[in-house]
């Protein structure tokens, strides 16, 4: 019922920025609580940010002060602004939806981001 694009991904150099974007489509009439999820090679999937359908936030302690999660006015969109960026943030960055009433959860396919030394 939910369909999660990425958007934003790329390459890097260490000290750099990018804002990530995750556009939610679908027919789900629900509201849902996002978040963003990294793979990094070698690593297991790990939690960096989440936000609720009230706008309550919640970060790794390993970017925080350096990553923004928001969604717009709409709530369509997610993003992910990534300041300060360093070569451990490199991985596949992935969006989730979870439906606040019912618990459903869809992911997106993922957007690569690398940071070069």
């Amino acid at each position: 019922q939910v369909q999660l694009v990425e958007s934003g991904g790329g390459l890097v150099q260490a000290g750099g920025s990018l804002r990530l974007s995750c556009a939610a489509s679908g027919s789900s009439r629900s509201r849902h609580n996002m978040a963003w999820y990294r793979q990094a090679p070698g690593k297991q999937r790990e939690l960096v940010a989440q936000i609720t359908t009230i706008g309550s936030t919640n970060y790794a302690d390993s970017v925080k002060g350096r990553f923004t999660i928001s969604r717009d006015n709409a709530e369509n969109t997610v993003y992910l602004q990534m300041n300060s960026l360093k070569p451990e943030d490199t991985a596949v960055y992935v969006c989730k939806a979870e439906d606040s009433w019912y618990g459903y959860v869809y992911w997106g396919q993922g957007t690569q981001v690398t940071v070069s030394s």
